[in-house]
């Protein structure tokens, strides 16, 4: 697996734990790493996922409540909830990563982690944001 593909699946994990335990980011950051021990780069690109989504969470949630039609962001699936949320800090906050790729992974995640229709749910919201909220300069 590739780290940074891996990177996002411990964002997810993480992201998940605190979706569900709404306590302390930074004591379940330290319990998965204990646990779930990995390569300093793995854990450097997965902090600023996590780090970039709590930061910038207000804006994010609103992107996906805005995008997913007839659909409540508390009501959704906690998985598909957290990929949407990854991959929206990489489509809106970090340039360095291109959309497609940004999508292309969300999809695979949850595809893999959440329930059948998952992935087409995912992709049918962040495609949607990508062709009327993101740069041109960024597809």
């Amino acid at each position: 697996m590739r780290k940074r593909t891996k990177s996002r699946e411990c964002a997810l994990h993480l992201l998940y734990a605190y979706d569900i335990h709404k306590h302390n980011i930074e004591q379940i950051v330290e319990n998965y790493w204990y646990s779930n021990p990995e390569q300093n780069d793995v854990k450097e690109f997965t902090d600023i996922l996590i780090n970039g989504v709590i930061t910038n969470l207000a804006q994010i949630d609103h992107c996906i409540r805005k995008y997913a039609d007839n659909w409540k962001i508390e009501r959704m699936a906690v998985i598909d909830r957290n990929v949407m949320r990854i991959a929206l800090y990489e489509i809106l906050f970090m340039e360095s990563v291109p959309v497609k790729v940004s999508i292309n992974e969300a999809v695979d995640m949850a595809k893999k982690y959440g329930d059948a229709d998952s992935g087409g749910f995912v992709n049918g919201v962040l495609d949607k944001i990508n062709k009327t909220e993101v740069r041109d300069s960024k597809k």
